[in-house]
């Protein structure tokens, strides 16, 4: 199944959901809840063993994904809004905390995501700056995506963390 991006339908999560995923170490999916599957509009055959890109909408900076996929390969938790797509052509917004699984003796197995309905005015902080990041990546590349974001977070004081947070309990 490929995810068609023509609409711009937006399926919006409800507020006590929890949509939950688990990957392998090269992010193909292991494991995907009910609101997963509804929210993406693909079967659970359709998603399982598929790279968890297939929901990947191009509104999400590559730059969220490469700092994403630094953090957890470093052992660490990342939080993270991101913009994914649907089979029959929508989106949908989550806020994402991803964390390694391990086994007993401490090895990285996989990754575990649980998304939850991001908060309309982290959305309306957010979107502006995926904007101007996807806009960069397509003029200058990732980097210059980054360093837009690394700037922001600097000229705010804060860190990636910090904000991200912030911005979902505002």
């Amino acid at each position: 199944m490929s995810v068609t991006m023509a609409s711009s339908y937006e399926k919006v999560m409800n507020s006590g959901d929890f949509i939950v995923s688990k990957t392998d170490t090269k992010g193909n999916i292991t494991y995907c809840n009910e609101i997963f599957m509804d929210m993406a509009g693909m079967t659970e055959k359709e998603l399982l063993g598929r790279p968890h890109n297939i929901v990947r909408h191009p509104d999400t900076p590559r730059a969220v994904f490469k700092l994403l996929w630094s953090r957890v390969q470093n052992k660490e938790e990342i939080f993270a809004y991101v913009k994914n797509s649907t089979a029959d052509g929508g989106y949908y917004w989550v806020y994402a905390n991803v964390t390694p699984s391990y086994d007993q003796s401490g090895n990285t197995i996989g990754y575990y995501s649980v998304r939850i309905k991001p908060n309309d005015n982290a959305l309306s902080i957010i979107k502006p700056i995926y904007k101007k990041m996807t806009e960069l990546e397509s003029s200058s590349g990732i980097d210059a995506s980054m360093s837009y974001l690394t700037n922001l977070l600097e000229e705010k004081g804060v860190s990636y963390d910090e904000f991200i947070i912030a911005i979902q309990n505002s």
